[in-house]
């Protein structure tokens, strides 16, 4: 149980810390946005997530991954349903 809760508390620093990090490795972003590290290397690949490589270490900035993690925002049922009633109420040509 002890070993338990110690465990947990060690996540919690590490996590803390990398919340507070600008630039970020590999295994940071795997740990804050739960990509595998496969996956990371299969996207920073094919350019399909911002990053920086020096040498064979790749780097990322945290604020451009928070501003690339919100690119794909998904309306709200309110949202979709008040563009559609402005759609259909739009004088058209």
């Amino acid at each position: 149980m002890e070993e338990k809760v110690l465990k947990e508390i060690e996540a919690l620093k590490s996590l803390t810390l990398l919340a507070a990090k600008n630039t970020l490795t590999l295994e940071d972003v795997s740990l804050l946005y739960g990509f595998s590290k496969s996956t990371l290397y299969k996207m920073t690949s094919a350019k399909a997530i911002p990053h920086y490589r020096k040498g064979k270490v790749l780097f990322f900035d945290k604020q451009e991954l928070d501003q690339w993690a919100k690119e794909c925002r998904i309306n709200t049922q309110a949202e979709a349903q008040q563009a559609a009633l402005a759609y259909c109420l739009a004088d058209r040509k």
